[in-house]
């Protein structure tokens, strides 16, 4: 699931993979993960289309369809939900306080949470660079 992030989400091909039935496998990947299959998958995309974003080659639209998402509304809600703020203002802010911080820091500070059950990626990256 986290490699093929842009295909559509297939739970009874997961369940079959995995030896479980289609019920019983949403269960246990929450209590695995945490979350539902469908949003670990989001989650993913969420992180892959910031990525994306930072790099500002890409619109917003081209963004979106990339990284698997079909409607730009649901993909800009959950990318807000997420990230703390819309697509657009997150391609078009400065990413430079990034530099000097390792891939493998700067990977967990941008890491996507759920508003209200962590720290939003603007205030991880505060954490990790001490503003």
């Amino acid at each position: 699931m986290d490699r093929d992030y842009a295909e559509p989400l297939d739970v009874p091909g997961l369940a079959a993979q995995a030896l479980m039935s289609v019920g019983h496998f949403p269960r246990s990947f929450r209590k695995a993960y945490g979350e539902t299959p469908y949003a670990h998958l989001m989650t993913r995309r969420v992180e892959r289309a910031a990525w994306l974003l930072r790099q500002g080659e890409l619109s917003v639209t081209d963004v979106c369809m990339q990284v698997g998402c079909t409607s730009l509304g649901s993909f800009s809600a959950r990318f807000t939900e997420l990230m703390g703020e819309t697509p657009s203002a997150y391609r078009a802010r400065s990413h430079d306080e990034r530099a000097g911080i390792p891939s493998c820091v700067a990977k967990q500070a941008d890491r996507p949470t759920r508003r209200g059950t962590g720290r939003s990626g603007s205030q991880k990256r505060a954490e990790v660079t001490g503003a």
